[in-house]
């Protein structure tokens, strides 16, 4: 009778033990899903990360923000496996992806509409696109020139990294720079703060962020709403975006399904988004 002696015995247990820590680190690596970037999309992805979890106890999704390039460039690091941002990858970013053997993926999983805000005691109601451009250009400096206080206008913007900044600069800007003295803060939340503790300022942020805090201006005679971005009537909107690296697959698949169900586009409104479908 063929017999195995203790060395070749032990050589096989051990074997045996890497192939089932193998699996076991490749079960665990399943369970886990890594977001990170916009401060837009935040809300949505912790939201819907709760309730996922809480329907999945077995998986663990860690949801950071940063801003929409700080997520692209996790994506090309490969440091995230979701890369959640407020406006489209960027042609330099193509790049860099290919250079690194990354395929770039954009699931749109919302819409948004950016709301120009001011304090609530501020009187102007409502301003012209061209009259934004003029603020945060520098040709307009005073309230005065649109009908409010003698006061001049602290101008508050997102910081480089954001993806609101980069939509705000193309759909408001056409391309023009932020006056040099403008105050740029790192997140959505950070600007409407700013602008409720300050009287005399403007801003802009997501839907999501809206409050009692701030006053939303109409937008060449459009109120910056869900229905007004969902038509199409509110100019300064733009779809938010989730990248992975090549179509989804596994557990960022299946939770991406999630978000794109009812429940999950029920999320996206209940934290102030506007759903792709109802």
């Amino acid at each position: 009778m063929f017999k195995i002696n203790k060395s070749w015995m032990l050589v096989i247990s051990m074997a045996l033990i890497a192939v089932m820590f193998g699996y076991a680190l490749a079960r665990k690596d399943d369970q886990n899903l890594t977001m990170t970037g916009s401060t837009t999309v935040l809300p949505i992805a912790q939201l819907a990360a709760e309730v996922y979890m809480d329907e999945n106890p077995e998986v663990n999704i860690s949801v950071r923000g940063g801003g929409s390039g700080v997520g692209i460039a996790a994506l090309i690091d490969q440091t995230a496996d979701i890369a959640n941002a407020s406006r489209a990858i960027k042609t330099k970013e193509i790049v860099t992806c290919r250079e690194k053997g990354i395929d770039p993926v954009g699931n749109v999983i919302a819409k948004d509409g950016i709301a120009i805000v001011v304090h609530p005691d501020n009187p102007v109601k409502g301003l012209t696109i061209e009259q934004v451009r003029d603020i945060y250009e520098g040709k307009i400096n005073k309230w005065s020139e649109l009908g409010g206080p003698t006061k001049s206008i602290v101008v508050v913007s997102r910081d480089v990294a954001s993806g609101t900044f980069e939509v705000f600069k193309e759909l408001i800007l056409e391309g023009g720079k932020t006056r040099e003295d403008a105050v740029m803060l790192a997140s959505n939340k950070a600007v409407a703060t700013t602008i409720a503790q300050t009287q005399d300022a403007i801003g802009y942020i997501g839907l999501g962020y809206m409050s009692d805090a701030v006053k939303a201006l109409e937008i060449d005679g459009v109120m910056p709403t869900n229905a007004t971005v969902a038509s199409g009537e509110y100019k300064v909107a733009r779809p938010l975006y989730m990248y992975t690296n090549g179509k989804p697959k596994g557990l960022a698949k299946d939770f991406l399904d999630f978000l794109m169900s009812k429940e999950g586009q029920e999320i996206v409104e209940e934290v102030g988004f506007v759903p792709l479908q109802k």
